[in-house]
């Protein structure tokens, strides 16, 4: 069972990498295109590209909490109906315990708002643990000097795994069926 959660877990994690990466990848590219754009096209030397990678370096970490979110979203879906080691999580639909076998973006609105409050309270348990391990061991004087988005992507990735093992209890729609 828990090389299942393993690979469910990977699997998982590969997904939300690469589609929250790459989505915000191509949107702070369009706003920097659209910024390049609004200012005229001025002809590229040194320092126009310089300021064009500093523009892309600023909008890449914001753009990146916002489809972190979507794509953590976007990713449950494809968590269910996976045989992985002769395991896989079932959707069940509301009032009743049959396994929906097509799932929708909207059958996923009452499991996913569980799920990350799930991810929020086992992100702040991480954040805790980090806050006290770094003023214990390290030489930080502040949350704010480590604490960005790669920190916090890393986190709810380890948090991710720990999910789904609660998952299956919190959740009543939720089960873990043999295949």
């Amino acid at each position: 069972m828990s090389k299942f959660y393993l690979l469910l877990w990977l699997r998982w994690a590969a997904r939300v990498t690469l589609c929250s990466t790459l989505m915000a990848i191509i949107l702070s590219f369009f706003i920097t295109a659209y910024l390049y754009i609004n200012q005229g096209m001025p002809s590229f030397n040194t320092e126009v590209i310089s300021a064009l990678l500093q523009i892309f370096k600023f909008w890449f970490p914001v753009v990146w909490s916002l489809t972190l979110l979507l794509a953590l979203f976007r990713s449950l879906k494809y968590v269910f109906n996976s045989c992985i080691c002769g395991y896989e999580l079932k959707l069940l639909s509301c009032g009743s315990k049959d396994v929906i076998e097509e799932i929708g973006y909207g059958n996923l609105v009452k499991v996913w708002r569980k799920w990350f409050m799930l991810i929020i309270w086992l992100v702040g348990a991480q954040m805790i643990l980090s806050l006290v391990f770094t003023y214990l061991f390290s030489s930080y004087s502040s949350v704010f000097e480590w604490f960005d988005i790669y920190f916090l992507f890393v986190e709810v990735l380890i948090a991710g795994y720990f999910s789904f093992i609660l998952l299956v209890g919190r959740c009543k729609q939720v089960k873990v069926i043999k295949c």
